[in-house]
């Protein structure tokens, strides 16, 4: 039985991966053809069912589409869309919301989701992986005193959900790892750790000390709200 546990596991690590890959992406495909229309199909264009069209055409239309949005009559045309759609009740908070979430996530140029941090959540003492994804700005950062950043926190195993949190600056430590080695390292639950950076090396911490974030009080010492609990 250990010898079948063994090789069974081995087994497992291997086409586990495989397996859920290959799914995902089945289903990322059949979403997005499920989006063209059946006159658009290769049966009734050609008469013959080539896999794979649906999901090339819609390459092809997504592609053309951010051509033509790339030149003066092409933007007219998208901020006249965008005016018609703003004065639908419903469909105007719907998609307002999603845009300003997309040019925000997908923008070439912007800062959210392009550095992985080190905070202390959900309690001093304990650590976390988060991730930049701004500034305060409007009305919230009249409020806020002093430099804070925009940061969200992942859930494990599945990141698509977790937690926004503004906070300072000086509470934040940058990590010399890519996005994607941080997000692995969460979805696996801290099992896969990531690589140390190339030419990076941690300074060493003396033995009984706690390493605590730039600014944050360290345990025992009286901070600017009396001693420790």
């Amino acid at each position: 039985m250990r010898v079948f546990k063994k090789y069974f596991i081995t087994g497992l690590l291997i086409w586990v991966p495989l397996v859920i890959t290959v799914w995902v992406l089945g289903v990322l495909v059949a979403t997005l053809e499920g989006f063209v229309p059946n006159f658009l199909s290769a049966e009734s264009l050609f008469g013959v069912d080539i896999p794979g069209f649906r999901f090339v055409l819609v390459i092809v239309v997504v592609l053309l589409t951010g051509v033509f949005a790339a030149n003066l009559l092409g933007r007219t045309l998208v901020e006249q869309w965008e005016k018609i759609v703003g004065r639908i009740p419903l469909v105007r908070s719907i998609y307002n919301s999603v845009k300003q979430v997309s040019d925000t996530v997908l923008a070439p140029n912007g800062q959210a989701f392009r550095k992985a941090v080190l905070i202390q959540y959900p309690r001093h003492g304990s650590w976390t992986i988060a991730f930049l994804t701004g500034t305060p700005s409007g009305e919230v950062a009249e409020h806020l005193q002093g430099d804070y950043v925009s940061v969200y926190i992942p859930t494990t195993p599945n990141p698509t959900s977790g937690f926004f949190l503004m906070m300072p600056r000086s509470d934040v430590i940058d990590l010399h790892i890519s996005v994607d080695a941080a997000l692995k390292y969460v979805v696996s639950m801290g099992v896969v750790a990531p690589p140390p950076p190339a030419g990076h090396t941690p300074a060493p911490v003396p033995p009984g000390v706690v390493p605590t974030a730039p600014g944050a009080p360290r345990p025992g010492n009286d901070g600017p709200e009396g001693p420790a609990q």
